[in-house]
């Protein structure tokens, strides 16, 4: 909600009259939906078909209305297009509008008041914007940054290996980071501060997730603990400090991997 509050500061009277729209798998799309509300605005949140219902009903819950037009994360952007000219809502990009990336980096200049001896920030990833403002924050004070995603959602990475933005189909289970591209915005602010980027299986996912819950005692989501899943696998080392952002999973998928092993 950091970024959604400070996009939502910036609206003229106008832009406010208007209402907000943003497309979303769940996690933005409460952050709209709540920030909307506390705001007074009205919000229209594109969401898809397969995307976790208990994000929809939580979204709808905060008073968003949720349009399930898409099918998948792949045409939701379209179908967002086309409520935009349909309706001239005023946009609120999920992670690919500079306000929205610089109230995640928020993030950052916390973690470094709590923990400031920290050398690297490990990071959840999906279109860019939270990995993006959390470097325009502390990439530029020395600190390495590292872009964590799973091995079935690479919208990052890829546009980093390119050096361009380019669509990918995701799939894992870290529903919060199915960015079907790396926003324009987002991969110029990962190429300027060289940000890296590191991959984790489903199988490591699942390790960190249960590690959080079991260990930490943090009831995260599977996109929350990526950051963590690096860091345990090896894949990360040092004077790390990981973000774990995110809170929303279904109960039978937390059960499902908590029982696992």
């Amino acid at each position: 909600m950091r970024g959604v509050l400070n996009k939502l500061a910036s609206l003229t009277p106008e832009e406010r009259e208007r209402g907000v729209i943003g497309v979303s798998a769940g996690n933005h799309a409460q952050a709209l939906a709540w920030g909307a509300a506390v705001e007074g605005l009205d919000a229209l949140v594109v969401m898809w078909r397969s995307a976790s219902s208990a994000k929809i009903a939580a979204t709808r819950g905060y008073g968003a209305t949720v349009d399930l037009g898409a099918t998948g994360p792949g045409d939701a952007f379209d179908r967002l297009q086309q409520l935009l000219e349909e309706t001239g809502r005023t946009l609120v990009h999920p992670f690919d509008d500079p306000l929205v990336q610089a109230g995640q980096g928020t993030v950052a200049l916390e973690l470094l008041e709590d923990a400031p001896a920290v050398e690297t920030i490990v990071v959840p990833a999906g279109g860019g914007g939270l990995v993006a403002g959390i470097a325009a924050a502390a990439a530029a004070d020395g600190r390495r940054i590292v872009a964590v995603e799973p091995e079935l959602s690479t919208a990052v990475h890829q546009a980093l290996a390119t050096g361009r933005s380019v669509p990918v189909t995701p799939t894992s289970i870290a529903d919060g980071l199915s960015g079907p591209f790396c926003g324009e915005n987002a991969l110029a602010i990962l190429q300027r501060y060289e940000v890296e980027s590191v991959l984790v299986s489903e199988r490591e996912i699942e390790d960190a997730f249960r590690f959080l819950y079991t260990r930490a005692k943090l009831a995260c989501e599977p996109a929350g603990a990526v950051g963590v899943a690096a860091i345990l696998a090896g894949k990360v080392s040092g004077s790390v400090a990981a973000v774990v952002s995110g809170g929303n999973v279904a109960p039978e998928i937390a059960s499902a991997i908590l029982a696992s092993r």
